[in-house]
């Protein structure tokens, strides 16, 4: 029997236009992650001023995913991305010459916002040339080659620190970008239908398509944000509590590396399994695995039993690699697909950048173990959204006519 296009689909067909061009966008992120607060001080800002120019690449995209939908919309995914990496480019060429810190700051947050930009254009794209039985593989893969580029950048930004200053990174960034750029310009247009003629990406059009999934940005949505929260908390809870038991930095960068190695190694084998049994055989247990490793970490005592909780987190962050973003497609609709997105991808933004501030809340508040343990709780609220909210078997919509 011959194989239908979907059936003949391979994911190595992709590979050179989606997930080279985000493992670079990765390591370029990765790259400029520990310099930017470094930049804003070495711009005459405080530790607090210099944290909310850190805050403002989240606020950024914050701001930019419901315009980042439509404008992808009215646009074309390809014309999006490709748009998006200019912007990226003129907002680093903008860190390195800044000469003031509210200049650092205008480049950050337009660096945010190109970043909604590329990624819903990414996620519209991925999601329409790639048939449901392979989607959760390709989500996965397109979250893990970004956490394999986020690994990589760090230590490439320090090498060419030597030469270059807090400027190298940035640089390291706008190569990156501009060679993504130069992938995605050589990206096949997908071949997925006529395009309905009010799908215009304008804005009472991406308005209209929020509308009408409100129901599933409360349902659905809200496990998403849960999933983030708890996901954006390991990453400050860890080296808090690293500090806490009076470890030096040395060993809480080992043990975060390790335990960001533990989440590398699983986005395949998670997509794969999401593919086979269903989004809620994965994304329960991840959840309930993050759940149960923050009610333990406040237990830890020493390097060791600390490597053994983060290694736990690891394993339970990896396994959900790329859930958000299939959870996403399989919800889109094929008419306002990327206004849908853009909107999808505001609830998972929203989460992870509550989570942090939820934790600095309750230790502020009471103290550091209860604000871990209060992020314990979340993350078994978000397993019980996702075991309700999933649907069993979310059918291929219809391309319109």
């Amino acid at each position: 029997m011959p194989l239908t296009p979907d059936q003949d689909f391979k994911l190595r067909s992709v590979a050179p236009t989606v997930f080279l061009p985000t493992a670079l966008f990765g390591i370029g992120s990765g790259a400029i992650a520990p310099v930017i607060v470094l930049s804003a001080l070495d711009l005459g800002a405080s530790v607090g001023t210099a944290s909310l120019i850190v805050a403002l690449i989240g606020i950024g995209q914050l701001l930019g995913d419901l315009p980042a939908g439509g404008f992808a919309a009215k646009v074309g995914d390809r014309r999006a991305m490709l748009l998006a990496v200019v912007l990226i480019a003129a907002a680093l060429v903008g860190c390195v010459a800044a000469t003031e810190v509210w200049m650092l700051g205008i480049s950050i947050a337009v660096l945010g916002m190109a970043s909604a930009v590329w990624g819903i254009a990414r996620h519209t794209y991925l999601t329409e040339v790639v048939p449901y039985h392979k989607r959760a593989r390709a989500m996965s893969t397109l979250g893990g080659t970004h956490r394999i580029g986020m690994f990589i950048g760090p230590f490439l930004g320090a090498a060419v620190m030597q030469w270059w200053g807090n400027a190298g990174p940035f640089w390291i960034y706008l190569g990156s970008a501009v060679a993504a750029g130069a992938l995605v310009a050589i990206l096949p247009d997908p071949d997925t239908g006529p395009r309905s003629t009010t799908d215009t990406g304008s804005v009472a059009e991406t308005f209209r398509v929020l509308r009408q999934n409100v129901p599933v940005f409360r349902t659905l949505g809200t496990g998403a944000m849960l999933v983030g929260a708890v996901r954006a908390s390991r990453q400050v809870v860890i080296p808090l509590w690293a500090e806490q038991i009076g470890l030096d930095a040395v060993t809480t960068s080992v043990i975060f590396g390790l335990a960001g190695a533990i989440d590398m190694l699983l986005f395949y084998p998670a997509g794969k399994l999401m593919d086979r049994f269903g989004r809620a055989f994965v994304a329960i247990p991840c959840m309930v695995i993050m759940g149960v490793a923050h009610l333990l970490l406040p237990l830890t005592v020493d390097g060791w039993s600390l490597l053994a909780v983060a290694l736990l987190m690891g394993f339970g962050n990896g396994m959900g690699s790329g859930i958000i973003m299939t959870l996403g497609s399989d919800a889109s609709p094929a008419v306002g697909r990327s206004a849908f997105l853009g909107g999808w991808r505001l609830c998972a933004d929203l989460g992870n950048a509550s989570g942090p501030v939820l934790i600095s809340a309750i230790t502020v508040a009471a103290a550091l173990g209860p604000a871990i343990l209060a992020m314990g709780a979340v993350g078994f609220l978000g397993a019980g959204a996702m075991a309700k909210w999933i649907p069993k078997r979310q059918p291929e919509p219809a391309q319109p006519s």
